[in-house]
Formats: structure tokens, sequence, C-alpha cells
């Protein structure tokens, strides 16, 4: 599942997770991606301590066979992880979905975890060219799914999904038990605090904030991506 970051994606984790066939793997080449980007971010440490740097390595161990019990895996998948130089052959073998959000809810939900926001940190550049690219690999295009709809009818788009990805539906993938999983990754303290609240998808999304200044330019220059690819929404 590729997302941006604020985009629900943990939620949907949480989601796949109430599964009692899958194992969900969080934002793997999240470390991989800090090393070679230069970046620094909240528990910087924490998160280099907790995952392979390199990223062929991290290509290989999602590629492993399951845990006993499980045959389905869920990986979330940050857009913004997977630069250009990055292995992209594993993903041959896996089945891809996009999440997407509307920007004006990502922006205003970043700046409130992070002090800059770009482009490029939200994702949408990159969600674009690994959608294209999914779909020039797998000879058709990936399903898409977005937030709002998701929360205005979480069982059918949930549904749509598992059928187009070639998986049974689960109505377990409704609820969970609020607080940590043993699949977070080390930065979850940072940013899953509503997440841990949770025990399901919640109130339907309400009115689209308003966005001024540069966060408003940035909202303007992701638009037309999110609109694109909403048009494969399931």
């Amino acid at each position: 599942m590729w997302s941006g970051p604020r985009n629900m994606s943990t939620t949907m984790m949480r989601s796949f997770g109430a599964r009692a066939d899958c194992v969900a793997v969080d934002e793997p080449f999240y470390a991989a991606w800090l090393v070679a980007a230069g970046e620094t971010h909240p528990m910087q440490a924490e998160i280099l301590a907790s995952q392979p740097a390199d990223p062929a390595e991290v290509a290989e161990a999602l590629l492993a066979p399951l845990p006993a019990g499980k045959t389905v895996q869920y990986q979330k998948q940050m857009t913004h992880h997977m630069p250009e130089d990055f292995p992209l052959e594993w993903a041959a073998h896996c089945e891809h979905a996009f999440l997407i959000r509307h920007p004006a809810r990502v922006i205003s939900s970043y700046v409130r975890k992070m002090d800059e926001v770009s482009l490029e940190a939200i994702g949408f550049p990159q969600q674009a060219r690994l959608f294209d690219a999914m779909k020039a690999l797998k000879s058709k295009a990936p399903p898409v799914v977005d937030s709002d709809r998701i929360l205005a009818d979480p069982a059918t788009v949930l549904e749509h999904l598992c059928t187009a990805v070639g998986i049974s539906w689960d109505a377990n993938m409704l609820s969970w038990t609020p607080g940590p999983k043993s699949e977070d990754g080390a930065w979850a303290p940072h940013w899953y605090d509503a997440v841990w609240r949770s025990e399901g998808f919640g109130a339907e999304a309400g009115p689209l904030p308003t966005l001024t200044g540069e966060a408003a330019r940035i909202e303007k220059e992701a638009l037309p991506i999110y609109e694109r690819l909403l048009e494969y929404h399931v």
C-alpha cells in the first residue's frame, strides 16, 4: 500500500493487521531513506537502530517466507521513502494499491507534527511516479482508495479493495483493540498517538481545512496529482 504521510496510512495498517491471516510491515524503507537522503527526523537514532539502511537488504526481507499461519503480508510503504535509485525489482512479486487523501487534509495534519512542509515531504510527486511505475510493471492500473471515502463507508471500500488485490474480505478489518502493536515502527511514539487511541475508522471527515500562504501553494501543486489518482478509485 503506497501512501504519503498523514494519509490515514497507519489506520489502514491497523485494519489489515486485524486480519488473523495477515502480518503487517511498517515503513520498511524508512531508515534506508533517511541515510540516502541525509534527512533528520524525530527519533532518528531509534529508527536507524531498528531497521537496515541498505535498501537491497530491505527488499530481500520483504520477499522472505511469511510466519506460520500467515498468508497475507501488508506493507505500509511511504512514497517519499522510495527514491528513484532504490531497487524496485522486488515489487514485481507484490500486489500494489495506493492510498490517497486530499492534500489540504494531508498538509493540515503534517504541519502539526513537523516544522516545515514541502510537496516532496508529503510524497505527492513520488506517489504519481510510483503509480505509473506499478501500472507499467504489472500491466494494469493499481487500485486506489481515498481516505475520506473509506471513512464514509469502510466496509464497502475495503471489500472492493480486497477484491481488487485478490484476497478475501474479512469483517475483522473494521475494528481493533487500542494501543501499540508489535508491528509499529520505532517512530510510533512521535506519530501514532491518535491511532493508539483508536478502535476503528472513526467518524466521517468534516469540511476541508482552509490553508493560507505556502501551505496553500503546496496544496495547489498537489491537487492535480490527487485528482488524477482519484480516477482509479475502487
